[in-house]
């Protein structure tokens, strides 16, 4: 159909959608925590405290030594976990900040601003036992820092990736997209799932999420 025969209102929308600013995930977090904003409603309560639950025991049972996270936010979440090591990349400067200060005199804790399109990690000094991300997938809403992201996750793990996600293809708000993450992981073939922890708390209302555990472990974990 030519532009000409495209109703006058429907050219206007086609133009503001082409006019429109692309969506910030980095932005989005940066302006939320510098501005005093929390990780959000997961990262406390009762969701807070089953995440750490499952991570402290998986510790245990699995005798992780060490840990990362990608995008480690406030550090609420982080301080009910007992990682015997541990290092935390946000790509807020602001929450990372914030980390710093929380756990100031904590020798066990690192914490390192994370960007996706600057990140080359070639000689694995951003390695550890498990890599972790928790209630993070969901809100990277571009497709090229998703795959950035899962690229670095999975590279940083040593013996397991632990996520924390929903695990389908929905998109719900802004600065929030559901994905089919594990496809992406199982398309590479280096982990398998392992255990998955549903959560007691489903839902979409306060102190409620449909996001539930998935472990991943290496292919060559299996023989350990």
């Amino acid at each position: 159909m030519s532009t000409s025969r495209v109703p006058a209102i429907l050219r206007g929308a086609v133009r503001s959608l082409r006019g429109a600013p692309k969506f910030d995930d980095r932005q989005y977090w940066e302006e939320r925590y510098a501005a005093g904003g929390t990780s959000g409603d997961g990262s406390y309560g009762q969701l807070a405290e089953f995440k750490a639950r499952v991570l402290n025991q998986f510790i245990v049972d699995r005798q992780i030594a060490s840990a990362i996270e990608l995008g480690c936010g406030d550090g609420n979440q982080l301080s009910l976990i007992h990682y015997p090591r541990y290092v935390g990349l946000d790509v807020s400067a602001s929450a990372i900040r914030r980390c710093i200060d929380r756990f100031r005199g904590d020798r066990c804790k690192s914490f390192f601003i994370y960007d996706p399109e600057a990140y080359d990690d070639s000689s694995g000094i951003f390695r550890a036992d498990a890599a972790l991300s928790l209630d993070v997938i969901y809100h990277i809403v571009t497709d090229d820092l998703f795959e950035l992201y899962m690229t670095h996750l999975c590279a940083a793990a040593r013996r397991f990736v632990v996520v924390y996600a929903t695990n389908e293809d929905r998109r719900e708000a802004t600065h929030v997209r559901h994905r089919a993450f594990s496809r992406w992981i199982d398309d590479r073939g280096e982990f398998e799932l392992v255990e998955q922890v549903p959560n007691p708390y489903p839902g979409t209302g306060t102190q409620q999420s449909d996001a539930s555990f998935f472990i991943f472990g290496r292919t060559s974990e299996r023989a350990r």
